[in-house]
């Protein structure tokens, strides 16, 4: 969904920096690419372009947990078991500044239950302007589909639905949403 949103809105006309770990895509043209391989990295990507976005799309979680403690060598097979003691990441959306920020925040939430609550709930929690919430508890929508259907949540109590479509045509229509809340939290400030 992220290089989706980033094709869509370089062919909107937006610059485009695209922070990504490892996946099987090719970047958009045009996006500036950042590579990053762990979430602390991801962090500090982030934090390091902040102060030059209009709007940060935060559409996907590094991964909540990391292990504790990292192996130098290869750990080799036994015949007993084997326990992994994982700590929570950083998270990033919730390290952003909440004070006189001057970009747009989307946050996303794949959700497998209560999707609209816990939406709301990040929206909240993490002082986003936007929250795009899906259901990914289903086999043919979200993460390991090229189709999703998405509902979208404003900090005003608003919310949009976008019916199931190809992830391009979604990453479209949500980039034209972005936007207007964009140019509306620009026009208020003047």
């Amino acid at each position: 969904m992220g290089y989706a949103i980033a094709e869509a809105a370089l062919e909107a006309g937006h610059d485009v920096t695209l922070i990504s770990g490892p996946v099987n895509l090719d970047p958009p043209r045009g996006a500036r690419f950042l590579s990053i391989l762990t979430s602390d990295e991801m962090h500090e990507r982030v934090d390091r372009h902040l102060r030059d976005c209009d709007v940060l799309v935060m559409c996907a979680a590094v991964a909540d947990y990391k292990p504790k403690n990292i192996s130098p060598s290869k750990i080799k097979k036994r015949d007993t078991n084997l326990s992994l003691e994982l700590i929570p990441t950083r998270d990033i959306l919730a390290s952003l500044s909440k004070q006189d920020r001057q970009f747009l925040v989307v946050g996303f939430a794949a959700e497998t239950n209560d999707v609209e609550e816990n939406a709301q709930k990040k929206l909240r929690d993490k002082n986003c302007d936007i929250v795009v919430a899906n259901d990914v508890s289903r086999a043919n929508s979200g993460m390991d589909s090229d189709e999703n259907e998405v509902t979208i949540l404003f900090r005003n109590g608003e919310k949009e639905k976008i019916s199931r479509a190809p992830k391009k045509i979604i990453a479209r229509e949500l980039v034209k949403i972005i936007s207007n809340t964009r140019e509306k939290c620009l026009t208020k400030k003047m």
